[in-house]
């Protein structure tokens, strides 16, 4: 009797469901990310509605949704939303500004990185909200401080991760410039800067991110206007419905800006995702 055996490099069949690594259509990644938020929603209003959990310390999601009513239309929150998108937009901005063009010459020479990745180092580790106190009595409580929060909270970040980007370009690439008869400055523009750009735009794209965290820390304090600032007041009165919409207001937020800067990147670096 013979048998017949599978020929080793025949590829096996795929099973169904989920596997290690096996990516899913966009459809479904958007399906699947939707249905989370419906399912934690449903959590939400099952333990608040049901009496598990004490309004005073949680408020309904049909509560929140009439507090997000009052803030719109009586207190004016689009002026608080508008505040706190320009105090995170320019202190990530001037932060970029400045640690960009370090970041690459970090990268680009080690002299430099010699230079400043220790205390780099050493203040990236500093959280912003220890600034507060040395930046209320340098600037006040206006918005020079609160600008000055989210770009130390964000300025190191982006100097290192920039250096690092760029320090690991191929080495096979600059030798190659270095042939065809590129001195350094020319390395850096035209090799060192485009090779890491993409990168870069990512290392953006993350650190705004962590922006958005900083700028409720510098609304807490001394702001007269801001989500923060709202968060603040609506403690004070055991206000929760109006505590969590200023937080679903700041994800939504993060989030849009966050595929906006995606699809930035996919626009102006199509070529590095081939």
């Amino acid at each position: 009797m013979t048998t017949t055996h599978e020929p080793a490099s025949a590829p096996r069949r795929r099973r169904r469901g989920m596997a290690p690594l096996e990516p899913v259509s966009q459809r479904a990644r958007w399906l699947l990310g939707l249905a989370f938020f419906v399912l934690f929603v449903a959590v939400w209003a099952g333990a608040t509605l049901g009496g598990l959990v004490s309004p005073t310390f949680l408020a309904s999601p049909i509560t929140m949704v009439k507090e997000a009513w009052l803030l719109f239309t009586e207190f004016g929150f689009l002026h608080d939303i508008g505040m706190t998108v320009w105090r995170v937009f320019g202190g990530f901005i001037l932060a970029a500004v400045i640690a960009v063009p370090l970041g690459i010459a970090m990268g680009a020479y080690k002299p430099v990185e010699a230079f400043l990745e220790p205390f780099v180092s050493f203040c990236r580790y500093l959280p912003a909200s220890a600034f507060i106190p040395l930046l209320i009595l340098w600037a006040g409580i206006g918005e020079t401080q609160k600008l000055l929060v989210i770009f130390i909270g964000s300025v190191f970040q982006i100097i290192l991760m920039v250096a690092v980007t760029v320090g690991g370009a191929r080495k096979d690439l600059v030798e190659a410039a270095y042939t065809l008869g590129a001195d350094s400055r020319g390395i850096v523009r035209r090799v060192l800067i485009p090779g890491a750009a993409p990168g870069i735009a990512e290392t953006l794209r993350l650190v705004l991110g962590w922006a958005w965290t900083y700028v409720i820390v510098a609304e807490l304090i001394g702001s007269s206007s801001g989500i923060g600032h709202m968060i603040t007041d609506s403690q004070a009165l055991l206000n929760t419905g109006q505590i969590i919409f200023g937080i679903i207001v700041i994800g939504v937020i993060g989030l849009v800006s966050d595929f906006v800067f995606k699809a930035l990147n996919r626009r102006l670096f199509a070529w590095s995702m081939l």
